[in-house]
């Protein structure tokens, strides 16, 4: 069963032919790097290596574009450093890459930066990356673990001591996550094991009870794991004092040296994987006997008979006074820029970059090694190279456009996936209403429609659905959907319930585990320079019931302070009193209101502290998801400004990276009215139901940016009202329509 390395079936094809550049340099200065542009990218460093270096062969990891710096980019397009003046003067844009590599003989890492002088792109730095210090882990390698598992003796033994062939052995590679026993400077992946009885087969359904660590530059197995079994609580246990009625055959949680034989650390015997199959796919769900698919669901189409509302022109977007650039990032997926809104002529800028900047998916099982379980999917992976080719009518419905991405294979070659980011329009529901009900009034009925930008990305076992969406009424938001396939583990056939799981099915237990995401929002609203605003909403001060203030007890006030220092970047929730941010131009003020222009981070309802202790290594390599909110003053730098809350280099740290969120929150450097970023933390604490299995449907999750005291009044006023013609009864025998026109005036 063994499969092409270079490309995953997400993807659409491999670029490899080197040839000129056939366009200019670039359409756009964020427009990413093309797939000839990343061949050719790759060209150049070869040459230099060959020439300038001793490294005898290299493995691409990254390829990208390099962004000019902010200033720069906003002069180019027009844009003013404050709405309403006149922007500043262009200046010369050079097209920038950046790329890591590994010497894929010693195992170094490698950052380079390139830039492109008429048809050549010429190396400007060469640096070799600190001990230990590692780029993501690529495609390649994560297919390549299952190669080095199957062609190890041990593990085939192993596996066949339960029952399962060699050419039935699967691996989803994960980044080792954090294991002191292995040195800092080896690149490792530990190995999460199943079994397959078919081709297509649903091979999560049948969990290994052991987890191979794998050296990715040496490809050989350098550990093997055995995590202990859960038995029926004895005298004592380690649970103890939590009430915990079960134990571990193990005598701790801690992981046992590498000397010690790991099944007899673990003191259990063998657990062989359920033999029951819960497949996905439907023609292997119709070969199950007793099944059988729904038959009364009708057709649903999305029709636009006229065509789209919105214009592309390469990766600008517009739609409904909306104005944006849309690019696909091998690390974040999508990446939103330059979002304006024309307000009546006025083209406001609201934000600078919109993304997905780094997520971890902490799983709560102590015993070892599940610890280990902790993805960094932004970081450790990247969101882009593992994204969906999608398809139409299926991912994505009505009339849609699509956008293609490219990242870079190990030979420098690029892999292409075509349709990875999908354009389209959806109704959503009432915009705004509104009855007179006094005797003869009238009442009108707005629909909403929205603009969705959509990206699919499957990390292994699960899939992220990410949908960043434009409303009429100036509404941006953030929607993520979690679906795909619990990651799973063997439970034995007499062995009791975890404490830190739910059993699925027989046999099959999935751990108690977050998804904690987080959002980098560089803003510019009606400029750069913004600040953000903290408002509690809280009882009038110092006048309870029965005062001369306050009577009747009801008043409450809004309470705004800005957010002043780096040093209180870092925000909590407060409940009790409601609290929220708001993005602001200190320098634009409503004329009615008084207050400052700006946007308010509806994020409420998408939030999850984070379940890991203080200190732990989760909380130490993933400090944002700590906080709910954090505010830092951008820098850029050659390399760019401040992108990474868990740092650049994300795979195998052991602490909190220097280039950190936290890091980046202290000291007294001013945060009013200054070009700053915003990372809004969200997430889902999932408990396991079976209801999730074998396909879990969607979670949703919602992040909202909500103009307030920006516009005038409505945005939205100038939306026509609807009136479809294509509505019709579902029963017309039973339906009277005859009153439904009142609302709906064009």
């Amino acid at each position: 069963m063994s499969v092409p390395l270079t490309a995953p079936s997400t993807a659409t094809a491999v670029k490899s032919s080197e040839g000129p550049l056939k366009v200019p340099p670039f359409k756009h200065p964020l427009d990413p790097l093309t797939p000839e542009e990343i061949v050719a990218v790759s060209h150049s460093v070869r040459r230099y290596i060959a020439e300038k270096t001793d490294i005898k062969a290299v493995r691409f990891i990254t390829s990208y574009l390099l962004p000019p710096p902010k200033k720069a980019v906003l002069a180019h397009l027009g844009i003013p450093l404050l709405s309403g003046e006149k922007p500043e003067p262009a200046t010369e844009i050079v097209r920038k890459a950046e790329v890591d590599f590994v010497d894929a003989v010693a195992g170094s890492a490698y950052n380079t930066i390139l830039s492109l002088h008429g048809q050549d792109w010429i190396v400007d730095s060469l640096e070799r990356l600190p001990e230990g210090v590692q780029p993501q882990i690529s495609v390649e390698e994560l297919l390549l673990c299952e190669e080095i598992i199957r062609a190890d003796e041990r593990v085939v033994k192993l596996a066949a001591d339960v029952g399962v062939k060699p050419e039935q052995l699967h691996a989803d590679g994960w980044a080792i996550g954090y294991d002191s026993r292995f040195p800092a400077n080896k690149r490792i992946q530990q190995a999460l094991m199943f079994a397959r009885w078919g081709r297509h087969e649903n091979l999560y359904a049948h969990p290994l009870d052991f987890i191979p660590v794998v050296d990715s530059v040496a490809k050989k197995v350098i550990h093997i794991d055995f995590p202990p079994s859960y038995k029926p609580k004895g005298e004592t246990s380690l649970f103890e004092s939590a009430g915990v009625s079960v134990d571990i055959t193990a005598s701790t949680t801690a992981p046992p040296s590498l000397e010690e034989d790991p099944i007899q650390a673990a003191n259990r015997k063998r657990i062989p994987p359920p033999q029951e199959s819960y497949d996905f796919l439907p023609d292997l769900l119709a070969q199950k006997e007793g099944f059988k698919f729904r038959e009364d669901l009708k057709p649903l189409h999305v029709v636009q008979p006229d065509g789209v509302s919105f214009k592309v022109d390469g990766h600008v977007l517009e739609w409904q006074k909306w104005k944006m650039h849309v690019a696909f990032h091998h690390r974040e997926g999508i990446a939103l820029s330059t979002i304006t809104y024309n307000d009546d002529g006025n083209v406001r800028p609201i934000f600078y970059r919109l993304s997905l900047s780094e997520m971890v998916v902490p799983y709560g099982a102590p015993e070892h090694p599940h610890p280990r379980k902790h993805a960094f999917d932004v970081g450790e992976y990247g969101m882009g190279t593992m994204a969906n080719e999608l398809t139409l009518g299926c991912d994505c419905l009505g009339q849609i456009h699509y956008l293609p991405g490219a990242y870079v294979a190990h030979d420098g070659t690029a892999v292409v996936v075509k349709n990875v980011i999908c354009i389209h329009e959806e109704d959503a529901g009432l915009l705004w209403k509104h009855t007179d009900f006094r005797v003869g009034g009238r009442a009108q009925a707005v629909r909403s429609r929205r603009l969705v930008i959509q990206q699919i990305c499957t990390l292994a076992n699960y899939e992220y659905i990410f949908n960043y969406m434009f409303y009429q009424d100036g509404n941006i938001e953030v929607e993520i959907r979690l679906t795909g396939i619990l990651q799973v583990y063997v439970q034995g056939q007499d062995e009791p319930n975890s404490p830190f799981g739910t059993t699925l099915a027989p046999g099959i237990n999935a751990h108690y585990h977050q998804h904690i995401f987080s959002v980098r929002v560089d803003p510019m609203v009606d400029g750069l320079n913004n600040s953000v605003v903290e408002t509690d909403i809280l009882p009038l001060p110092g006048a309870p019931l029965g005062s001369a203030a306050n009577h009747s007890g009801n008043a409450f006030i809004a309470q705004s302070t800005p957010i002043a220092r780096a040093a209180d970047g870092a925000r909590e929730y407060n409940y009790a009193t409601d609290r929220r941010w708001s993005i602001v131009n200190p320098k634009k003020v409503h004329p009615s209101s008084k207050r400052n222009a700006g946007y308010t981070i509806m994020s409420k309802g998408a939030a999850a502290p984070l379940m890991a202790l203080d200190g732990s290594i989760v909380a130490k390599r993933a400090p944002f998801a700590q906080k709910p909110l954090w505010v830092v003053k951008d820098v850029e730098g050659p390399k760019g400004g401040r992108m990474w809350p868990s740092g650049k280099y994300v795979p195998q740290t052991r602490d909190t990276p220097p280039d950190a969120l936290p890091n980046w929150a202290t000291g007294d450097d001013n945060l009013v009215e200054e070009d700053i970023l915003v990372y809004v933390t969200m997430g889902i604490t999932h408990i396991p139901r079976p209801e999730d299995w074998p396909v879990m449907p969607v979670e949703h999750l919602r992040l909202v940016f909500r103009p307030t005291n920006f516009f005038t009044l409505n945005p939205s006023m100038d939306v026509p009202g609807a009136n479809d013609s294509k509505s019709i009864p579902a029963f017309p025998d039973s339906t009277d329509t005859t009153t439904g026109a009142a609302c709906c005036t064009p």
